[in-house]
């Protein structure tokens, strides 16, 4: 192993190592920086006996930016390790992932390609070895199932992992009604964005009673009653708010001294009614999500799309709330229309 000045064009990218989206910006700060101070630590190449000169194991970053600052020559390390492609490309893996240069995207089709080309590797091992929990790489490996103009968006990192997550466990044609509506800004933040997929995942797989005509003489009275109950809790709520805004607008001295004694126990009071309705206004924006979803749901049937995502939950919810439950629907009003199986992956 030697450390050597070599010519940036005798030396080209391993067209398999695991990275594949190189952020423009960050590559041309790379390259200001490469070309004011120099490089900090050299690249490792391998001596290429079949087509000559020098395949990348490790640094293929800073052999571009050398490209984008216009410099000709590199410091490399040429080793003569004698591993395999599969070992070489595990160490390019563990050198990007653990210092996030990795997109979602790029993890888990390097996830994908050790799973399928190492003999008897499995998830779990996997995992170990690059210090991830087997969680981590079973979410990762779900992304797969994205379609081609979902994972572009991951890639950019528009869009987050744990909405891409919840994405991945739909099918393409939801896939594709999900990025049409957040196109539009429909969505205020990735928050939104994973509520609503996930939503829609419990969604796509059900037949609905579409038409109030379709339903038995009970069940209308059932549904109505429900309305009823529900818009009117609501709306006793918000007669308690006129009394909020003049608590709300009182003389903290006064207040003091009206409530002697019992300040501390009133605070407590008001700190339950405060958790209770950010657990209310929390499950009214899921309520929000499924009405949405289900008219996704309603125009695009598509077959359920089997998916590692599918376990998955969204986590951004107030301490103690719980995602609910579907509902099973009492009658069916029309037979799931069937829709063609997703498209297996891509090998990586």
């Amino acid at each position: 192993m030697t450390i050597q000045t070599l010519s940036v064009s005798d030396i080209r990218r391993n067209e398999r190592q695991p990275r594949e989206f190189f952020e423009p910006t960050a590559l041309q700060e790379l390259a200001d920086s490469i070309k004011r101070f120099g490089l900090m630590q050299p690249i490792e190449v391998r001596r290429d006996g079949e087509a000559g000169g020098f395949e990348i194991v490790a640094g293929e970053r800073r052999w571009r930016a050398h490209q984008l600052a216009g410099l000709t020559e590199i410091k490399a390390i040429v080793t003569d390790d004698g591993l395999s492609e599969i070992e070489r490309f595990k160490r390019s893996v563990a050198e990007n992932i653990n210092r996030a240069d990795m997109t979602p995207m790029e993890e888990a089709k390097a996830f994908k390609r050790l799973l399928d080309e190492q003999e008897g590797a499995e998830a779990k091992g996997v995992a170990k070895e690059f210090g991830k929990s087997t969680q981590y790489v079973m979410l990762r490996l779900a992304l797969l199932n994205l379609t081609e103009e979902v994972q572009q968006h991951v890639n950019s990192g528009a869009i987050g992992t744990q909405a891409a997550v919840q994405i991945a466990a739909l099918t393409p044609g939801n896939q594709a009604a999900v990025m049409k509506k957040w196109a539009k800004g429909a969505f205020a933040g990735d928050n939104e964005l994973v509520h609503f997929a996930y939503a829609l995942k419990q969604q796509q797989g059900q037949t609905f009673a579409l038409l109030i005509e379709d339903m038995t003489p009970e069940e209308r009275e059932e549904r109505q009653r429900e309305r009823t109950e529900t818009r009117s809790k609501i709306d006793r709520i918000e007669r308690v708010l006129s009394l909020l805004e003049e608590l709300g607008k009182a003389d903290p001295m006064k207040l003091a001294l009206a409530l002697e004694g019992e300040v501390g126990k009133r605070m407590d009071q008001m700190d339950r009614v405060a958790d209770a309705v950010a657990k209310a206004r929390w499950n009214l924006r899921q309520a929000k999500a499924h009405a949405e979803a289900r008219e996704i749901a309603r125009l695009n049937p598509d077959a359920e799309h089997e998916s590692l995502a599918a376990k998955a939950k969204p986590q951004a919810q107030p301490e103690g709330a719980a995602v609910p439950k579907p509902r099973a629907p009492r009658r069916q009003a029309a037979k799931k229309a069937a829709a063609p199986k997703p498209a297996k992956p891509a090998a990586v």
